[in-house]
């Protein structure tokens, strides 16, 4: 019987001891908090998880020097562990609003409104969850219209580049006009050069009428140097007697 109670105290002894330890560990991380050494005081937080007594108020603590160190994806981890395992409702309701605010921090509007309702289920009369809930709803729907602007511009954007391509389609292309402007003056020499080298084609009709007109220019030719003659010069008279 004496050896039992021994045995007792010896166990509770050791269990007052590790208390005593994970107590030192969270105090020394809140002191480093304080300073504003939040890796340090991480570390000193993980130490004081370990002991199973002081784990929800390590924890806590924990999450918050993440957070501190814009760790917001294992903060926000870290307080969803503690708020599902968690029985006591005021416990459940700050680490629902520490999430909140991890999600909120990372942008994540939809889900720190939900973590910020969940905490309000749990604290109905917490003023600072409602106020935070109000302000990620307001940054939700400014987010919302955002969006709606930035697929609107995209949307305008992507209309007036399919326009432009529609009209360079249609547009010759500078370089084949001016392909089609060489080529055409370059058929337009052919042309001429063809010309002067072959004598130009006329119609019988014409060609008739061109050799009348020299015939007749040839008769008044003849005439005018006729009629010369016989004005203009004396005919010798040779009598044969």
């Amino acid at each position: 019987m004496k050896q039992l109670i021994i045995v007792l105290l010896i166990m509770l002894n050791g269990s007052v001891l590790l208390a005593q330890q994970a107590k030192s560990y969270i105090h020394q991380g809140n002191k480093l908090y304080q300073e504003k050494k939040y890796k340090d005081a991480e570390a000193a937080y993980r130490k004081a998880a370990t002991k199973k007594d002081q784990k929800v108020e390590s924890n806590f603590n924990l999450g918050d020097a993440l957070y501190r160190q814009k760790k917001l994806d294992s903060a926000g981890q870290n307080f969803a562990t503690i708020a599902s395992s968690s029985t006591n409702p005021l416990v459940k309701a700050g680490a629902y609003h520490n999430l909140g605010n991890s999600l909120l921090t990372g942008k994540k509007y939809d889900e720190s409104i939900d973590a910020y309702k969940k905490a309000l289920l749990n604290n109905p009369k917490d003023d600072q969850t409602r106020y935070n809930l109000a302000y990620a709803q307001e940054m939700l729907k400014k987010q919302q219209q955002q969006n709606k602007n930035n697929n609107k511009n995209n949307q305008n954007k992507n209309n007036q580049n399919k326009n432009d391509q529609n009209k360079n389609k249609n547009k010759p292309d500078k370089n084949d006009q001016n392909k089609n402007n060489q080529d055409k003056n370059n058929q337009d020499k052919k042309d001429q050069q063809k010309q002067q080298q072959q004598p130009d084609k006329v119609s019988k009709e014409d060609a008739q009428r061109m050799l009348d007109a020299l015939n007749d220019q040839e008769k008044n030719t003849q005439d005018k140097l006729k009629n010369r003659k016989l004005k203009g010069e004396k005919v010798r008279i040779i009598k044969d007697w």
